[in-house]
């Protein structure tokens, strides 16, 4: 399948490093001139579309699985921005907000003391990153092409770190994104800060929708505590399973594009099924 992109190259805002963004457009859109469409807006763009510029050489196939799903009838076809990451892509998806306490701040200091090198190479700007997604790209995107204005129609989708980034957009941005897809969400980094966050800020169901999944293998090995919790926390906020909110087990699945990419299906029949139209 040949895979046709727009680039919009080196965004940046102030406190962020300079980054691409690539646009893919299903087919329909070129077959009726008045359809708007939902956008997916995803991390790790560099992952999505090509092999050659993945960091595994293995892409999510995005292209592929949403041209076939939307034209067997399964999904609505949906426009993908895909935006790159950088060398400071820990600094740019790890959630500041959480940790944006007394203690949190004394947790960091002491992550930085004992992990000083590491440390030294990020710049904590999830808020800046956010900042460019919703104040930079989306009125781009906007502009430049026929999206749907639903609040539903928006989407964020990431893995690992990216996850933990797309779960925080909606959190931070609820009235641009109305969905989140989350696959194998790093929520160790978050420690003992995630459920007492969560519990604070996460939208209570209503206008938003979201996915998670996680496999067992790798570091994935050490998610279903976490994913647990959220999902008791996901009750407790009202979301049903199946309806507004799902999470999915992947037994023997390892921490990769490749898992990923068989899972996409799943996340997107989801947040794009024509039954949620």
């Amino acid at each position: 399948m040949e895979i046709a992109l727009k680039h919009y190259p080196k965004l940046k805002i102030k406190g962020l490093l300079p980054r691409d963004a690539w646009v893919w457009l299903p087919p329909q859109y070129h077959q009726d001139k008045n359809q708007r469409f939902p956008v997916i807006y995803m991390h790790d763009g560099q992952n999505l579309f090509y092999p050659e510029r993945s960091f595994t050489n293995v892409t999510w196939g995005v292209a592929e699985t949403i041209t076939k799903l939307s034209q067997w009838g399964f999904i609505r076809p949906a426009i993908v921005v895909g935006i790159d990451n950088t060398a400071n892509r820990k600094g740019d998806y790890l959630p500041t907000q959480p940790f944006d306490t007394p203690e949190g701040k004394a947790h960091i200091a002491r992550l930085k003391q004992a992990a000083v090198e590491e440390y030294k190479r990020y710049n904590w700007v999830a808020d800046q990153y956010l900042q460019l997604l919703g104040e930079m790209i989306k009125p781009r995107i906007d502009q430049d092409f026929r999206t749907s204005p639903k609040l539903g129609d928006t989407i964020v989708i990431g893995s690992s770190m990216g996850g933990l980034i797309s779960l925080y957009a909606l959190i931070k941005l609820p009235d641009i994104f109305g969905a989140a897809g989350c696959f194998s969400t790093h929520w160790p980094i978050l420690g003992d800060f995630l459920i007492p966050y969560l519990k604070n800020n996460l939208p209570a169901a209503g206008k938003h929708r979201l996915y998670f999944d996680l496999g067992t293998q790798g570091l994935d090995e050490r998610y279903p505590p976490f994913q647990q919790v959220v999902d008791d926390l996901m009750q407790e906020k009202g979301y049903v399973r199946g309806l507004n909110w799902l999470t999915r087990f992947a037994p023997g699945a390892d921490h990769h594009e490749r898992a990923w990419r068989s899972r996409f299906h799943v996340a997107v029949r989801f947040l794009l099924g024509t039954h949620t139209t």
